[in-house]
């Protein structure tokens, strides 16, 4: 699957974007906000490369003005309650293009996507320190459901957390 915003195209990782995840999987405290360590090499970075493009749900998140790689976006599961309507997602941006609604765009997108495709619900979650996240899930209209933790074992910390819910229904309410 390949969709499109003005800015991005969301499509599967290939193998030629190893250096370009590894640039935003590198940068020290942007994987920190979203529950992993930072990678000090280019073999960590290689692994998950593996993984994301074996995972369909992971989509590559391309910047159409030069065609680099700036952060990726997850649709999994519900993990809570495996319902078939419902969807979560997870998503980091490259620091260097962060703040400047790129990933504002890609949210809408596929939240677009998932409610044309039989989804009434999508979760978002954020470490409560998180700001930036916070900000941008509130900016897309998601609503606060509960606080919560998340225990990252990456990290080995338990982290408080904020867990946004929105729904099919507040599209057609004009929210």
């Amino acid at each position: 699957m390949i969709l499109e915003t003005y800015r991005t195209i969301l499509r599967n990782f290939e193998e030629k974007d190893l250096e370009d995840l590894h640039e935003y999987y590198s940068q020290d405290g942007v994987g920190e906000m979203a529950g992993w360590k930072h990678h000090s090499n280019m073999s960590e970075s290689r692994e998950v490369l593996r993984r994301n493009i074996k995972n369909n749900n992971t989509f590559a998140i391309e910047n159409k003005e030069n065609k680099k790689v700036i952060g990726h976006i997850t649709v999994n599961s519900d993990s809570e309650n495996g319902r078939e309507d419902t969807k979560e997602l997870g998503f980091v941006l490259n620091r260097n293009y962060q703040n400047k609604g790129i990933m504002t765009e890609v949210i809408y997108e596929i939240l677009d996507y998932l409610f044309c495709n039989e989804i009434e619900y999508v979760y978002a979650c954020c470490f409560q320190n998180n700001q930036s996240s916070k900000r941008l899930i509130e900016k897309c209209g998601f609503t606060l459901e509960q606080e919560g933790t998340i225990y990252s074992a990456s990290l080995n910390e338990t982290f408080k957390s904020f867990e946004y819910v929105y729904s099919k229904i507040d599209i057609n309410k004009g929210v």
